[in-house]
């Protein structure tokens, strides 16, 4: 009776010990809790999950590899991790590290750069808001190679970074979000078919571009831009040509700013000032906006060869087919600017 007691009290420790070890050996070590600190871990395009768990591994984030496959497979989310930069602790468990690999945390800035702006006024955003330097922008700028720029931009970027909204991550530098906005451009040129409308326009893709930069520095609001345009076309395109006359490429030539040009800023000799010399600049003087495309492919129907902004603080824009409507229009804008408007 008492061998029979020994023998069965062995066994059961034995039981015991052999199911500690059992359970070890399945479950993998793992911290507990939040963590500590801060570590910022990125997870590459193409990478598995396994890829990732090991990257947490290496990088302290979790205990084991293990641990954090194990979790992200029962969150059900292994195939819902994304490329991107993701702010981390020291030491998390692996149940806390995949709640913070969500893709809505990774790290990004949202950074949004307006319609019109001058190329060198769009840099100088894009550095303060990105924090990184503007001499950086401003050389890529200049070169304007890798950016994948079309080839009727001729190297030039002006006219050519388009404006909207960019999600900026760390890793990026000046070239890849200038080179994100080359392509966006790119891709709005290929959905307003940029090239064929402005073959059927008898003109080239850059002369577009350059028209549409002008509508968008000159028009006081979106419904003026079909206007703008007819204007523009009407004076290229006329019987007898007339000169552009625009203020905007006359101060953009000289890196100047208003409504207004002065008779000595009407002597300047650069090929932007458009009461010189005839036909359209060099090129375009804005990174005009999607709407200010559309208008210098769909221009408006009529006979406008001038306009005038009579109330430049409600941008009010006016219209006009001959030289004694064009001439009561200035006197407006003349009683406009008296009366402080």
């Amino acid at each position: 009776m008492l061998a029979i007691i020994v023998l069965v009290g062995g066994l059961g420790a034995g039981g015991f010990f052999g199911y500690m070890w059992l359970r070890d050996a399945v479950t993998p070590d793992d911290y507990v809790g939040p963590g500590t600190g801060e570590v910022r871990v990125e997870i590459k395009d193409g990478q598995s999950a396994t890829d990732v768990a090991q990257t947490l591994q290496d990088q302290g984030v979790v205990k084991s590899a293990k641990a954090f496959a194990n979790a992200v497979a029962s969150a059900g989310q292994s195939s819902s991790l994304q490329p991107g930069e993701y702010s981390m602790r020291k030491q998390m468990s692996a149940a806390e590290a995949v709640k913070l690999l969500d893709p809505g945390k990774r790290l990004r800035e949202k950074v949004t750069i307006n319609e019109g702006l001058r190329l060198s006024d769009t840099l100088v955003q894009l550095s303060k808001k990105t924090g990184k330097p503007l001499r950086e922008f401003q050389q890529i700028a200049r070169s304007g190679k890798g950016l994948g720029l079309p080839s009727y931009a001729k190297g030039k970027l002006e006219g050519y970074a388009f404006p909207a909204t960019y999600e900026v991550t760390p890793k990026m530098g000046p070239a890849d979000i200038l080179t994100a906005m080359v392509d966006r451009f790119n891709q709005t040129a290929d959905k307003d078919d940029l090239q064929g409308k402005a073959k059927a326009l008898g003109h080239t893709s850059h002369e577009i571009m350059t028209i549409a930069s002008i509508v968008q520095a000159e028009s006081g609001s979106k419904q003026d831009m079909g206007k703008v345009a007819r204007v523009i076309y009407n004076r290229l395109d006329g019987n007898p040509v007339r000169k552009l006359e625009m203020d905007s490429t006359l101060m953009y030539a000289l890196n100047k700013y208003g409504v207004e040009a002065s008779n000595a800023d009407l002597k300047s000799t650069s090929p932007y000032n458009t009461y010189m010399h005839p036909g359209l600049p060099p090129g375009p003087i804005t990174n005009p906006g999607d709407d200010a495309i559309q208008a210098a492919l769909n221009p408006a129907k009529g006979d406008w060869v001038w306009f005038v902004t009579t109330d430049t603080k409600r941008g009010i824009t006016k219209f006009a087919t001959t030289e004694s409507e064009f001439l009561q229009l200035k006197a407006e804008y003349e009683r406009n600017k008296a009366a402080g408007g």
